[in-house]
């Protein structure tokens, strides 16, 4: 891991307390899933401190149109999870691995819907790259959003089915909806690093039918 002299002061709660992150128990990964990793990558954009997100294509048959951290799984190749979510990061969204120092990396978690345990590795944007969707196959959008869009409280509420099950947390932030497993990421980051305002868990809304008929393909 590459010292970091360059990180800003903003970043240091995080990088304390983002490595003993809790685990939820539905998040607690299984031992026969299949490694991924994902990049948290923070940067100092035009409009303040941001992270990186990406829009996954309507096309795909699993997490179709879903807002995510770049990432996948970790090939053979790779050495290891911090190798595999720069790689990703490069392929779907343009980032200069050379320009980007790591962090940390969280505790891993569980994606049940497609059996992989996940290592979150987050990195700091020393030099940002220009971005732009890398495989338009796979990947719809990609954006730099504020931490302090993230962090509004009314840009943040609890979705559920239409029957009724609450999914959890989710943001409106860049034309997006972040809900489901990178929502809750995004939840425990932004309280790791001391950013996160009070909001309203109870403004529940039902998801939307466009976005419940893209979940339902996997």
């Amino acid at each position: 891991m590459t010292e970091i002299a360059s990180c800003p002061a903003w970043l240091d709660r995080f990088r304390a307390q983002a490595p003993r992150l809790p685990v939820p128990p539905p998040f607690r990964p299984a031992p026969d899933a299949r490694a991924a990793a994902v990049l948290i990558l923070f940067g100092d954009g035009p409009d303040g401190p941001d992270v990186l997100l990406t829009e996954r294509a309507a096309t795909l048959n699993k997490h179709a149109g879903q807002p995510a951290f770049p990432g996948g799984r970790i090939d053979p190749e790779d050495d290891g999870p911090v190798a595999a979510a720069l790689r990703e990061a490069w392929e779907e969204a343009g980032v200069e691995p050379s320009g980007v120092d790591v962090l940390c990396t969280l505790p891993e978690l569980y994606l049940s819907r497609s059996l992989h345990r996940v290592t979150p590795v987050a990195g700091w944007w020393r030099e940002p790259s220009q971005i732009a969707p890398g495989h338009p196959g796979e990947v719809a959008t990609v954006a730099r959003v504020p931490i302090d869009e993230l962090v509004d409280p009314a840009n943040r509420l609890t979705v559920r089915h239409p029957s009724g099950l609450k999914l959890g947390p989710a943001f409106r932030v860049g034309g997006m909806l972040v809900w489901g497993f990178t929502a809750a990421l995004l939840g425990q980051v932004l309280a790791a690093g001391g950013w996160e305002r009070p909001w309203d868990a109870d403004h529940v809304e039902d998801l939307p039918q466009d976005v419940l008929d893209l979940a339902s393909r996997g």
